[in-house]
């Protein structure tokens, strides 16, 4: 009789385990499908019915020969009213685009009883996005490059090599200021239109 009882209870371990390992996979694709299901409905990232990858709305580069989306029209132009534009075939792939600053900066030089009077522009190879944004936050931007020159020291101003520094600078502190209030700068340089020294 031992002997019997000793068969019958080796199936029954035997049977024990395949109904574990059974119950961990019928587990297992209960939480998958359960995941799933939050996706699905949005309440987990990566899934829900609006959630198609986000769209790079960033400005573009704008070959040069290709249609601006974007082109900021100037004052009294209409649509029609400007010459097609006239690329050459060297230099950049990109077509660059100017804004002047309507207004001079003038100011002070850091340690210094000298002033300064800039006429500036700045330019970009994107789209038309980027001078509507320095047009719409030209204040901030105008604060933010009188603090740069107004940070810049006399024996910066007189040389070449510090003129680029000052370029440089000013053009981080447009991008700075465009990409606190709409996510991305894409100046690409600063130019001096008028540069007097008092």
């Amino acid at each position: 009789m031992s002997n019997n009882t000793e068969t019958e209870a080796k199936p029954k371990k035997g049977m024990g385990l395949a109904v574990k390992a059974l119950l961990g996979i019928v587990l297992l694709a209960a939480g998958g499908g359960g995941v799933f299901g939050l996706m699905a409905t949005g309440v987990l990232p990566g899934g829900g019915r609006g959630s198609h990858e986000k769209e790079d709305n960033k400005p573009k580069l704008v070959r040069k020969g290709e249609e601006d989306p974007f082109a900021v029209k100037a004052e009294g132009e209409k649509e029609g009213d400007a010459a097609a534009a006239v690329d050459g075939d060297g230099g950049s792939e990109f077509r660059t685009t100017y804004y002047s600053f309507s207004e001079d900066f003038t100011s002070n030089l850091r340690d210094s009883d000298a002033l300064v009077q800039l006429s500036l522009a700045c330019s970009t190879r994107r789209d038309g996005r980027v001078l509507a944004w320095v047009k719409k936050h030209e204040l901030a931007i105008r604060s933010a490059m009188l603090a740069v020159i107004a940070d810049t020291p006399e024996q910066d101003i007189i040389s070449a090599e510090g003129k680029e520094r000052l370029q440089k600078r000013l053009t981080a502190a447009i991008n700075k200021v465009l990409t606190d209030n709409e996510g991305f700068g894409g100046i690409d340089a600063v130019y001096f239109k008028a540069f007097i020294i008092q």
